[in-house]
C-alpha cells in the first residue's frame, strides 16, 4: 500500500516543505465504514431524494406540456417504476449492504465491466451535480437583496465549503445534515397541500375553483387522438425521471446503517405512499388551482422563484410571503442535493476501490470511517468542474449533457442486476423465504423498469418524439451520455476480457461490507 509522507528541510531554523511522495508501507490501514445511520435518517434520506427542485419547480412545465391529467399520468407512471426499481434495490441491499450498490451488484450478479462503468457514471455524474448546484445555490441567494454584498462565485465557494465540512464528520452528521433538510421539504409540500385544498374549495382566495381547470380548454389531456396524447406524455416522463432522481440512494446509504435489515425495509416500504401523498397530490392541487394555459408555468428556473408553481398556489391563497419562503425552501432543496451529491460520489467511490474498480487507495478510511482520500479527489473534480463553468460556459453545458442520462442508466443497472440476483438464487438452489425482503411481482418489476427506463432514455429528445424533427446537433448534445457509458465499458471489457457471469457461478457470498 501507498503511504503519503510530507517532507521538510530545515532551513535557517524554520521547515521548509519541499515535496509530497508517496511510498510503500507495510502499515495496514483501515478500509472500513461506521454503521452509525439510524432508521429515520435512512427514512428521511428516502424521502429527500423524491423531493426536489424538479417537484418544486418543473412540475409546472409538465403540466402546461401534457396538461394536468397528462402530467398526472406520467408522474405515477414513473412513480410505480420507480417503487419497482426501490423494491429491488431494497431486496439486494438487504441481502448485501455495500456503498458500491448498483456498482457492486452489478460487478457480482451481471458482468464486472457493467460494475465499472455504473460506478464511474455515477460518480461522474454526482460531481457535475454538486458543481451545478453551488453555482445554483448562488443565484438563490442572490434573491433576497441584502445578501448581495458577496459575488455569486464567493457564495458558491462558501455553500461547497459547508458541504464539504459536513462530509469531513461522522456519517451521522450526514444522516442528521439530511433529516432536517428533508423535513423542511415535507412540511412544505404538506402545508402547501392543506393551503392548496382550502384554496380550491373556497376557503381561501374567496373563489370556488373545483374541477373548473382539469376540463378546461383541452384538458386533461394535450395531443392529437390516442398516439398524439401519449407521445405528448412520453415528453414529460423525462421531466417526472429526472424529479425522482436521487432516491437510490437509499441503496448507497445501506453499508452505513445500523441496522439494514430492518431499517432499509422499512424506508422501502414508505416510498409508495411518499409518491402519492408529495407527487400525486401536488400536481393534482396544482392542475386544479392554476389552467394549463397559463404562461406562468412556463419556463420556470430556480432563479424566477415567482415562477414556481407553489409560489402561484400560495400567492393565489392571498399569501404575500410565499415567494420568500419558497425561495429558502428550494435553497434548502439544492443544499441538500449537493450533500447528497458529495456523499454518493464520495461512497462510490470508496467502493470502487474496494471492488477494485479504481485505486485501492481510495478505499482508505479515517478513524471517523470515512472515505477521506476519496472525498478529496472528489472535492478537487469539483472545484475542477466549477472553475471551468466559470471560465468557459459552452464546454460546461457539454459536461452537464454528457451526465445528463446517468441517472436512468443507474436504474436499467438496478432492474438488470436485481433479475440476475433473483435468478442466481434460485439457480443456486437457495431458498426465497431466507430472503430477510423480496420484493413484490418478480419478474414484472425489474421488466416494467427496465421498459420504462428505455422509453424514458429514447423520449429524452422531445422535439425529435413530439414534432419528428430531426436536429443532429441536439441529438449529439441530448445522448452523448450514451456513448460515454459504452466507452467506460468497452475499455474495460476490451483490457480484462470480462463476461457475462453464468447463474450458476454468480457470487452470492454475504461477505461484502
Amino acid at each position: 500500500m501507498f503511504d503519503i509522507i510530507l517532507h521538510f528541510y530545515f532551513i535557517e531554523g524554520r521547515a521548509v516543505w519541499c515535496g509530497l511522495f508517496l511510498i510503500m508501507s507495510d502499515t495496514p490501514y483501515n478500509t472500513q465504514v461506521k454503521r452509525h445511520l439510524k432508521t429515520r435518517h435512512l427514512s428521511m434520506i428516502a424521502i429527500g431524494g423524491c423531493i426536489g427542485t424538479g417537484l418544486f419547480m418543473a412540475s409546472g412545465t409538465a403540466i402546461s406540456e401534457a396538461g394536468p391529467g397528462g402530467a398526472l399520468f406520467a408522474y405515477a407512471a414513473i412513480g410505480l417504476m420507480v417503487y419497482f426499481l426501490m423494491t429491488s434495490l431494497g431486496e439486494m441491499a438487504t441481502y448485501l449492504p455495500t456503498s458500491g450498490s448498483f456498482s457492486t451488484y452489478a460487478t457480482r450478479f451481471v458482468d464486472p465491466s457493467l460494475g465499472f462503468a455504473l460506478g464511474w457514471n455515477y460518480w461522474f455524474n454526482w460531481v457535475i451535480t454538486v458543481a451545478a448546484d453551488i453555482s445554483i445555490a448562488a443565484l438563490v441567494v442572490t434573491y433576497w437583496e441584502p445578501l448581495r454584498f458577496m459575488a455569486p462565485w464567493a457564495w458558491s465557494l462558501l455553500f461547497f465549503a459547508i458541504i464539504f465540512l459536513l462530509n469531513t464528520l461522522s456519517v451521522r452528521a450526514y444522516g442528521e445534515s439530511e433529516y432536517w433538510f428533508a423535513l423542511i421539504k415535507v412540511v412544505t409540500v404538506i402545508v402547501f397541500l392543506g393551503v392548496g385544498v382550502l384554496t380550491i374549495f373556497g376557503i381561501l382566495g374567496g373563489e370556488y375553483i373545483g374541477l373548473a381547470n382539469m376540463t378546461a380548454g383541452e384538458a386533461p389531456f394535450l395531443g392529437e387522438g390516442v398516439s398524439g396524447k401519449f407521445l405528448t406524455m412520453l415528453g414529460v416522463f423525462l421531466i417526472s425521471g429526472f424529479s425522482f432522481q436521487g432516491t437510490e440512494l437509499i441503496g448507497i446509504t445501506a453499508c452505513e446503517s445500523e441496522d439494514p435489515e430492518k431499517s432499509i425495509p422499512k424506508a422501502i416500504k414508505q416510498v409508495l405512499w411518499r409518491i402519492l401523498i408529495f407527487y400525486i397530490l401536488a400536481i393534482l392541487v396544482i392542475g386544479l388551482l392554476i389552467p394549463y394555459t397559463s404562461p406562468q408555468l412556463l419556463g420556470a428556473d430556480v432563479n424566477e422563484i415567482a415562477k414556481s408553481p407553489f409560489t402561484l398556489v400560495f400567492e393565489k391563497a392571498g399569501l404575500a410571503f410565499a415567494a420568500a419562503v419558497m425561495n429558502a425552501v428550494i435553497l434548502t432543496s439544492i443544499l441538500s442535493a449537493g450533500n447528497s451529491g458529495m456523499y454518493a460520489s464520495t461512497r462510490m467511490l470508496y467502493a470502487m476501490g474496494k471492488d477494485g474498480l479504481a485505486y485501492k487507495l481510495f478505499s482508505r478510511t479515517n478513524r471517523a470511517g470515512n472515505p477521506i482520500l476519496a472525498l478529496l479527489l472528489t472535492s478537487v473534480i469539483v472545484l475542477a468542474v466549477f472553475g471551468l463553468e466559470m471560465g468557459n460556459e459552452k464546454a460546461y453545458q457539454y459536461i452537464i449533457s454528457a451526465s445528463g442520462l446517468t441517472g436512468f442508466i443507474a436504474w436499467l443497472g438496478i432492474a438488470l442486476s436485481h433479475y440476475r440476483f433473483r435468478r442466481a438464487y434460485v439457480a443456486q438452489g437457495r431458498d426465497l423465504n431466507q430472503l430477510v425482503y423480496r420484493a413484490k411481482w418478480f419478474p414484472l418489476g425489474p421488466i416494467l423498469a427496465l421498459i420504462l427506463c428505455v422509453l424514458v432514455i429514447l423520449g429524452q429528445d422531445t422535439d425529435l418524439v413530439l414534432h419528428g424533427n430531426v436536429d443532429w446537433n441536439a441529438i449529439t448534445i441530448t445522448y452523448m451520455g450514451v456513448p460515454i457509458f459504452l466507452a467506460f465499458y468497452l475499455y474495460h471489457k476490451l483490457r480484462y476480457k470480462t463476461r457475462l457471469i453464468p447463474l450458476k457461478d454468480v457470487d452470492l457470498s454475504q461477505d461484502h461490507t
